[in-house]
């Protein structure tokens, strides 16, 4: 399938310094916002990038559950593949695809785990379902078929049919502290405006790159 003509011109939106915050989470938060506004469908909805001990890149999809002046959180499978390699390499780097609005947001840092309480915090706002869900899957693994997860969930809600499904010790959040933060604006000719965040000496700079 050749694709080298399929293309689209951007709008004239263009994004300036000056409009720019000068704290990068509140420039995301503003950008959030307008996402929200403009019906972007999961916002939140974010690939994250790590690396295995090969140096081969990974990436999937994930939801971000909260962001604030730490950086950026989101919950996973402690014994995942994702968890693993983030367990040996806490380089972590995240996109925000939001294509309707000819955005995206480019997030690197390094993550940690998240403490035990805010993890139970997210683990009970959850549905049962997701609770449960939770329990059943040990991601990543090979499985023989979907019978098998079938099986399992049957047997999980059997154990919690009474009273509150617990956090299991294998689930978790992760926090990723941002070191650098890029914002991309798509533009006409193919200028697009882009403009990057970094944290140098606990102060966040900001530079205007070429597209």
């Amino acid at each position: 399938m050749d694709l080298a003509d399929f293309r689209k011109e951007y709008s004239d939106r263009g994004l300036k310094r000056a409009e720019l915050d000068a704290d990068p989470i509140a420039q995301f938060s503003n950008w959030f916002a307008q996402a929200i506004e403009f019906g972007v469908h999961e916002p939140n909805a974010m690939t994250v990038a790590t690396v295995d001990e090969n140096g081969m890149p990974f990436q999937r999809t994930l939801l971000l559950k909260n962001v604030d002046s730490r950086g950026f959180t989101f919950f996973t499978n402690y014994q995942s593949r994702k968890a693993a390699q983030m367990e040996k390499n806490q380089q972590v780097c995240l996109l925000f695809p939001w294509l309707t609005l000819e955005r995206q947001i480019i997030v690197q840092g390094e993550v940690e785990k998240v403490g035990r309480e805010e993890s139970q915090r997210y683990f009970s706002s959850r549905p049962r379902e997701s609770q449960i869900g939770a329990w059943v899957s040990n991601q990543s693994e090979v499985i023989a078929s979907r019978d098998v997860l079938t099986q399992q969930l049957a047997e999980i809600r059997e154990k919690f049919q009474d009273g509150e499904i617990p956090l299991p010790p294998h689930w978790g959040g992760y926090l990723l502290k941002p070191r650098s933060i890029e914002f991309w604006q798509g533009g006409p000719a193919r200028l697009h405006d882009r403009f990057l965040y970094q944290l140098k000496n606990g102060q966040w700079t900001i530079d205007r790159l070429s597209p």
